[in-house]
């Protein structure tokens, strides 16, 4: 991350749309942005499998899910921010995850430019093949800052996204995990 140049670009910007840098509101904003850039972009560069850690062999082999993992990530068309909720399953092969792990690739692919369609199939790819998983099922769902304060301008907007791998690829092994999603 280059701190020095992203606030050169924030001064350039506030230039750009007529306001003065250096006005006292304002003199602090380009050191605020690039601190809050090395916060929303730290994913950037960070292989999404290393972040599952160590793994456990598996004793079972039913479904795990996580429901309701918060996530904030920036659109990549926009450079406004999306947030919303990620829910994950996945039917362990050998191994599984500690399950702050799974949150944990959640929150390092949205720390990154997105599109919240990549950002549903990354995380189930990432999962797959961290976990060598039989199946897995990511379901995002996002509030999205350049639908809701631009454009179309609809603020209550949610958008869904789903990825599906391995058995979960089939109907059938599908609805009842998505059932149990759903509640």
């Amino acid at each position: 991350m280059q701190s020095q140049r992203i606030r050169a670009a924030v001064r350039e910007l506030l230039e750009a749309i007529g306001e003065n840098p250096d006005r006292p509101e304002l003199l602090s904003t380009p050191d605020k942005v690039a601190e809050a850039y090395a916060s929303f972009f730290k994913g950037i560069g960070v292989d999404p499998i290393t972040v599952l850690g160590e793994t456990f062999p598996a004793e079972h082999n039913e479904a795990v899910i996580l429901k309701d993992i918060e996530l904030v990530s920036i659109c990549e068309h926009h450079l406004l921010p999306f947030t919303g909720n990620a829910h994950i399953a996945y039917l362990p092969s050998k191994h599984v995850a500690g399950l702050g792990r799974l949150a944990a690739v959640v929150e390092i692919l949205a720390a990154r430019p997105q599109l919240q369609e990549n950002l549903t199939a990354q995380i189930a790819d990432a999962i797959e093949k961290g976990l060598d998983a039989k199946g897995v099922i990511v379901v995002v769902e996002a509030k999205h800052q350049c639908v809701a304060s631009r454009g179309a301008r609809q603020p209550e907007v949610n958008t869904i996204t789903m990825a599906s791998r391995g058995v979960f690829s089939e109907p059938s092994y599908r609805a009842e995990v998505m059932g149990l999603i759903n509640k």
